[in-house]
Formats: C-alpha cells, sequence, structure tokens
C-alpha cells in the first residue's frame, strides 16, 4: 500500500479526481503477494481500477456514486494479512466492485467510506432509501378507490 497525500490538492473540483490518496495491487493469496495486473488507484473524487497484462481495461468510479462499503476476510485472508473490500455503487457499468486481497483494507475501507460521504456533500447528492415505500402507497391508494 502507498498512502500518498498532497494537502494543497485536497480542495479538488468536482470534475478532477483530486489527489492520489491510496495505490494499491491485488494480490496473490499465497503469501500476499503483489499481482501486477490489476491495480486499484483510490483518489479524492473517484477509484480507478486497471487490470490486464497485454489488454489494458481501465475503470473509473466517482467517489459520490458509492454507496456502501463491505469489508470481509476469509480464514487464509487473515493468515496472510489480506481482505476484501466490496463496494456497492450506483455507477452503470459495475453496480458491485471487489477489491480482493486487499494489504490494509479496514483502512482503506474507512477512507473510502469517509471520502465517498464528503463527496456526495460536496456534489449536494443526497442519497435516500425509501423502505417499504411501495406498500404504504399501494395501501393509500385501495383506501381511496
Amino acid at each position: 500500500m502507498s498512502k500518498i497525500s498532497n494537502p494543497a490538492q485536497n480542495e479538488a473540483s468536482l470534475t478532477a479526481k483530486g489527489s492520489l490518496q491510496y495505490k494499491e495491487f491485488g494480490r496473490l493469496l499465497f503469501f500476499g503477494i503483489p499481482w501486477p495486473f490489476k491495480r486499484y488507484e483510490v483518489y479524492d473524487n473517484e477509484m480507478t481500477i486497471i487490470s490486464g497484462f497485454l489488454n489494458i481495461k481501465e475503470d473509473d468510479c466517482f467517489m459520490y456514486k458509492i454507496t456502501d462499503v463491505e469489508l470481509s476476510s476469509s480464514l487464509l485472508q487473515r493468515i496472510v494479512g489480506l481482505s476484501t473490500i466490496t463496494l456497492f455503487t450506483s455507477d452503470v457499468t459495475d453496480k458491485t466492485i471487489i477489491m480482493k486481497n486487499i494489504k490494509h483494507g479496514r483502512e482503506i475501507k474507512d477512507f473510502i467510506n469517509q471520502e465517498s460521504e464528503r463527496a456526495r456533500l460536496r456534489r449536494r447528492t443526497v442519497n435516500m432509501q425509501n423502505i417499504g415505500f411501495n406498500d404504504d402507497v399501494g395501501a393509500d391508494i385501495d383506501d381511496l378507490q
């Protein structure tokens, strides 16, 4: 893991990536050896996943689109000091982003959680959940008829 921070760039514009905060490689479960064909870069305003060897695929997700973050570790991952971070997003291309076999998973998860909330506040994006909303509306409509 490499934690990178530049305080002068922390107040980046809404359209800029911002400063690079974390750069992490996906790792092999065998002794946590870095696997260079999958790289995660976490910026202030977005996250980039770069994968591939001959053909490179680069996928971005804005931080404000991340709605929930989950951290899990299997027994083998805990022995080696790795974890899996699952990001649930409102992104069109990836509803779920899985960062598998990551070192310092808790620290990265907490950072993504905090930065996604800050990004929503900066963009004035409100994320609301309507639990049971359709059930209540259906009952009210039936009562009116």
